[in-house]
């Protein structure tokens, strides 16, 4: 019965963003910029407003040039509210040159070296009994799940990060915006 329920619910939730992206026949805006299905991952996520701190961190971290590169990739990109989340002196020190490979780790936590759109990561947890393990460039592996409709991501240390937008559809792969930073295992925010 569960797993019907919980099959229900994934189809529903993939079912809207299909919908949605039907009705306005492009990808969805994120922090209200268009996202151009031509340009690469970091093209657009530099025109999006509400995603200034990660662009800032994948600068400093020398990532930039990795997604401009072919991919295909999917990222999971946290907001500059999910960056709030985390104190204002951790930030600041992870975007010193000295700290950039933990910055790379941290980054490449958020990112997974294949093309996933919400309804294969939904199929993925379904196939695997309601949570699928997601591993990623950065060496973390992320739990994917559904909860009241919508996709959620946990990382190794229990933090959860909800999909507040899916499906950005980008010339290397997909971005899903989510709203909290995912770290390795051991890190605290």
């Amino acid at each position: 019965m569960l797993k019907t329920t919980l099959f229900a619910a994934l189809v529903a939730g993939t079912a809207t963003v299909a919908a949605a992206q039907d009705t306005m026949s492009a990808n969805p805006t994120v922090g209200g910029a268009e996202m151009m299905a031509d340009m690469t991952i970091a093209e657009n996520a530099s025109n999006a407003p509400n995603l200034t701190t990660l662009v800032s961190a994948v600068q400093a971290a020398g990532m930039g040039e990795t997604l401009m590169g072919a991919g295909p990739f999917t990222v999971f990109a946290p907001t500059n509210d999910a960056f709030g989340m985390i104190r204002d002196a951790s930030l600041e020190a992870l975007l010193m040159e000295e700290n950039q490979a933990q910055l790379q780790q941290i980054l490449g936590c958020h990112v997974v070296s294949a093309e996933a759109f919400s309804s294969d990561i939904a199929g993925m947890i379904e196939d695997d009994g309601g949570r699928h393990a997601v591993p990623t460039v950065g060496g973390c592996t992320l739990q994917a799940y559904m909860e009241g409709g919508e996709l959620k991501l946990e990382d190794e240390n229990g933090r959860v990060a909800t999909v507040t937008t899916a499906d950005v559809d980008q010339s290397n792969g997909v971005v899903h915006v989510i709203d909290r930073v995912m770290l390795p295992a051991g890190q605290a925010g």
